[in-house]
Order: C-alpha cells, then structure tokens, then sequence
C-alpha cells in the first residue's frame, strides 16, 4: 500500500486491492488512500470467499466487491459464475445492466453491456453449496497447518493477526522453482504456477500499468509454487508432498541433482 500513492495518475477512478491466494489484503491502508483521493475501492474476492478482515468478511469493505465461482474457487459452480455485491442501490442497478446488454426495465441498453447473468443451474449449485463454505475452508486451514508444521524452514504463506486465510491455493517460495516443480511432477505431485508472468509484462498490458518496472512482482513471480490444496485432500496425501519437497532440498543440501537422480532411478 506505500507505493500506491505514486502510483495513481489523475485518470484513476478506482482502485481494485486483490485478496490473493485467500487472504485478504491490506484494507486499513488502501481505504485510506482511496478516501483521500476521492476514488472508489472494488474488492477483488475471487480467491477469499469466506475470509475476514478485522472480525469482517471480505467483500463488505469496498464500494463494490466481485466474487468468483469458477469451479476450483472456494465456492465453486458446475460451470463459470460470479456475483457482485455492494450496498449503494444506485450502482447495483448500473451492475444489473451491464450485466444485461445494459438494458433498463423497459429492456432500452442505456449504457454498453454484455450477457453476463447466472443461470438457475449454477445459482441452485452454488445455494446448496454455500452453507459447507466455512466447514471447507477450515479444511484447508487444517491441511494448511499440516504443510506449515511439515514444512518448517521454507518460505511459506504468512498469515497477518488482523486476518483469516482459506488457502485457495497454498504457496511456497523456491529460488530453484523450476526444478523443484520438475522433480515434484516426475514423482506424480501435480503442482501449478500461479501466475508465471505478471500483469504489466504481459503483451496487452505493456506500457499501461504506469510502471515499466515492478522488482518485488517480478522476484516473486519466478519462485512461487502452488502445491495441492483442496478441502477434500487427505492427511497422508499432504504428507506424501511434504516428504516430496524435503527430499528435493535435501538432494539440494547434499550436492546432488534432483531432476538427474529421479530420472536414473525412474530408468
């Protein structure tokens, strides 16, 4: 949040904080800059449905906060969905239309839209769903534990003391990514990378995000590592991928090379 300030031309309208990997960020610091700037704040809750800040959802803090319902989400649909929530009347109406061709209620597009609406399939879904949200994320605050206690020493997932986590994803930090990644899948642990390239290095972006140059971002985005996380992942299975990624530092330590070593043994 200390480098927003510099970083907010006179076009700004909005400023969108993202809650990443299920922990929400720091609100407290990015409302206050917002207010002074008379700029509006949307939530990004794609990835922390469910998770507090301060003693309250995420979700009830901006002017508008948008939640996803991709099926590998928290609260995950059949198929695509989402739901924006707010408590200003004036812009949940302009959101209902954007959401229908803009249309008003005389279906007259007063503003330029699109055909976004929840079909009944993935809304009667996500209702039978959402009373388990709270049990599933402790799951994943549970199996989260488990790696942290597994895991000591590594660069794990923080969590601040005015903050809930419920690890959409679970995500580690390793200098030597790649052939951590490759060691794990060559031993059948599925991991991801989430996200490889950052925004404003991607070719649609280049030039937009208002600075050509983000160090911490781009550090980041070539050690992070997403190991399994899912509320009905078992204990011997985090198991299994903890001894996976000791074993890999533990070649590391002794001077050997993972990668060569599970390929001569594999042969």
């Amino acid at each position: 949040p200390s480098q927003i300030q510099k970083a907010i031309p006179p076009s700004t309208k909005a400023i969108i904080p993202v809650h990443l990997y299920g922990q929400s960020a720091d609100l407290d610091a990015i409302l206050k800059i917002a207010n002074q700037q008379n700029l509006r704040v949307i939530e990004d809750c794609s990835q922390a449905t469910g998770a507090m800040y301060q003693n309250r959802r995420v979700g009830s803090y901006g002017d508008l906060a948008c939640f996803s319902f991709y099926p590998t989400k928290n609260l995950g649909a059949l198929g695509d969905g989402g739901i924006v929530v707010c408590n200003d009347s004036g812009l949940a109406n302009k959101v209902k239309a954007l959401r229908e061709y803009g249309w008003d209620e005389s279906r007259m597009s007063q503003f330029v839209g699109c055909n976004s609406r929840l079909d009944e399939l993935q809304a009667a879904i996500l209702r039978v769903k959402l009373p388990h949200l709270d049990e599933d994320n402790n799951k994943r605050k549970h199996l989260a534990a488990q790696y942290n206690q597994g895991l000591t020493g590594l660069d794990l997932p923080q969590v601040r003391s005015d903050s809930t986590h419920v690890y959409h994803l679970y995500v580690i930090r390793c200098p030597r990514r790649d052939e951590l990644v490759d060691f794990l899948k060559r031993n059948e642990c599925n991991v991801g990378i989430h996200y490889p390239v950052p925004v404003h290095q991607q070719p649609t972006y280049q030039g937009r995000v208002g600075e050509e140059s983000l160090p911490i971002t781009e550090l980041i985005a070539k050690e992070i590592v997403s190991v399994p996380m899912y509320p009905q992942l078992h204990k011997e299975e985090v198991q299994s991928v903890i001894n996976l990624i000791s074993q890999f530092y533990q070649l590391i330590i002794s001077g050997d090379h993972p990668i060569f070593l599970e390929t001569q043994k594999t042969d």
